[in-house]
């Protein structure tokens, strides 16, 4: 790790600067950035103050706070030369709780992120943090808070524990930096057995089809992305009455520096699944699950007889998974008034498939802003009325099947997507030709979603600044690709211009930006700010009716689109904006 001494050394004013002017604030998945020194970074003193905040605020809101304690889990993340692991930062987060007698309930050893919020709701606790930067690259990490219904933090929770960490900058004791205080204070303990045990029971209410694994002739290969995920996949696959899947050895033991990986994030595809779909063809497996390395997202690569690997989008798994939630929902509820009570849920840049499922089944869909922590805080509403949420998702591999845990899971979604599989297989069809089948019937989805780089801010700025004022000012595009605008939601501005009073159902969110077009053709068009990395990513999706199956005309005209949205909004060598390459 680069030392502050050394920077003021060499003179490096502009990295000084970022690394000690400003602070990390609650993005889309909590705090996440670079380890290193400096208070933008995640390190041992950042970590400390975060907790200190974090305690503060608990302290004010839940009365009894050291009766129930916090979760705190971690990775395998970690810097050699620097000694920052995410299993010392967790342990630093516990300190600090356990100096202020705050019973602490700390994972011995890594675990998957939905093992945290499972585990607050489990053991009734005030709070969790999860020690993780999921599928960012090696130099990050990151400090992801969840409240005591299991969902991640939202508003205001997370601006005001902000307010109380900087309120709480000094470290209070020498204890706050003792790893040690985890083994001799009696006020921590392991859940991990506990947790563990009940997850993969709880799981078991996902497994509809037990007989048929058991007999399943297909082979599965899982990677666990130099992950949390290798064990505990096994565990879900066994508990399904599945033989284990074959793991790719290069990829199923911890590893900080990914070695094996040009980045470690699945969501890329079959550029980093590589040995994934090697190994697959020398074991003769059909199906390939990988996990990102904090085991919360899954993707899915099937081989298709004589027609290679095709491996699927967010969008296109969660068109698979959300009908097989649903046709066995249904063979348990017959009764179609049952249906009523039955709430399947995505983030808005996702597709719009569930919704032409809602549309014809008789259920209930409902659009969330991006992030999970959005769905995992309706999944609570929403119970508390004496709904059932059977499938929730968004666009970038995350899913959760059922509602165990208020989180995506790609342990449990693992599992499920096997047996799916397993099913299909015995009905002789492959998950492709399922997939084809599901648009048959509720029409054509298809989609496309990317991103461009862009490592200056003041440029995003002005690209969206240039959006909003695009014919004058305050006046936005009105065709794209020479395809009609017939609507824009701009939730950054609380526009809305398809509703009466012009404003956006969805929540206001002034932190970043995000604007979705719908066109006349009825293709529908998201730009949005990433809350964790400097990408400006774009969703686009053709919404086709039953009936309309022409999907290579139906892709051409999404192709084009796309690439309008790209070069009229965008401006991407005007701007210095580096194309998505993996």
């Amino acid at each position: 790790m680069v030392s502050l001494e050394s920077l003021v050394a060499a003179g490096c004013l502009g990295d000084l600067r970022k690394r000690l002017c400003s602070r990390m604030s609650f993005g889309t998945a909590g705090l996440r950035a670079a380890m290193g020194a400096g208070f933008s970074r995640i390190n041992d003193l950042t970590v400390i103050q975060s907790t200190q905040g974090l305690y503060s605020y608990l302290s004010r809101y839940c009365a009894d706070l050291s009766r129930r304690g916090v979760v705190v889990g971690f990775d395998t993340r970690g810097q050699e030369e620097s000694g920052c692991s995410s299993q010392r930062l967790a342990k630093l987060t516990a300190a600090v709780m356990l100096s202020r007698d705050v019973p602490v309930h700390l994972f011995s050893t890594f675990v998957p992120t939905p093992y945290v919020p499972y585990a607050v709701r489990k053991l009734g606790a005030a709070a969790g943090v999860m020690i993780t930067a999921s599928h960012n690259p090696k130099e990050d990490n990151g400090y992801k808070v969840y409240w005591c219904n299991g969902a991640q933090i939202s508003s205001p929770h997370d601006k005001e524990i902000l307010r109380s960490i900087e309120e709480q900058l000094e470290p209070w004791s020498s204890s706050c930096w003792d790893e040690g205080l985890v083994e001799s204070c009696s006020l921590r303990t392991d859940p991990l057995t506990k947790i563990n045990s009940c997850y993969m029971d709880e799981l078991t209410s996902l497994c509809f089809h037990r007989d048929l694994n058991r007999i399943c002739p297909l082979k599965f290969v899982h990677s666990s992305f130099h992950g949390v995920g290798h064990v505990f996949v096994q565990q879900a696959f066994l508990t399904f009455g599945f033989a284990p899947p074959i793991p790719v050895p290069e990829q199923k033991d911890p590893d900080p520096n990914f070695s094996s990986v040009r980045c470690p994030n699945p969501e890329e595809g079959a550029s980093v699944l590589e040995l994934s779909l090697l190994l697959a063809e020398k074991e003769n497996a059909r199906i390939v699950l990988a996990t990102d390395p904090d085991a919360d997202r899954l993707a899915v690569a099937e081989n298709s007889d004589g027609c290679g690997w095709k491996v699927f989008t967010g969008n296109e798994l969660a068109a698979l998974l959300g009908w097989w939630m649903f046709f066995n929902w249904k063979e348990a509820h017959p009764d179609p008034a049952d249906s009523q009570k039955v709430y399947m849920l995505a983030t808005t840049v996702s597709s719009k498939i569930l919704q032409a499922f809602a549309r014809i089944e008789g259920f209930h869909f409902e659009e969330t802003l991006p992030g999970f922590k959005w769905i995992g805080n309706r999944i609570h509403e929403l119970s508390k009325t004496g709904n059932t949420v059977i499938f929730a998702f968004e666009e970038s591999i995350g899913f959760l099947c059922g509602s165990l845990v208020p989180e995506k899971d790609g342990v449990s979604s693992a599992a499920v997507v096997a047996e799916m599989a397993a099913y299909l297989h015995n009905k002789n069809l492959s998950l492709n030709q399922q997939l084809h089948n599901i648009y048959q019937t509720y029409g054509y989805h298809v989609s496309k979603t990317s991103y461009v780089v862009c490592n200056d801010p003041p440029t995003i700025q002005k690209i969206f600044s240039r959006i909003r004022n695009f014919d004058g000012e305050g006046s936005y595009p009105k065709t794209c690709g020479g395809e009609q605008i017939v609507h824009i939601r701009d939730v950054t501005t609380g526009y809305d211009s398809s509703q009466p009073d012009l404003r956006s159902v969805l929540p206001v969110t002034r932190s970043s930006h995000m604007i979705t077009f719908t066109l006349q053709n009825g293709v529908v068009a998201t730009l949005r700010t990433s809350g964790t990395e400097p990408k400006i990513k774009f969703y686009t999706e053709y919404c086709a009716s039953p009936g309309n199956s022409e999907a290579s005309r139906l892709e051409e005209e999404l192709r084009k689109i796309t690439a309008a949205l790209l070069d009229e909004f965008l401006e991407p060598e005007r701007n210095n904006l580096i194309r998505r390459c993996v």
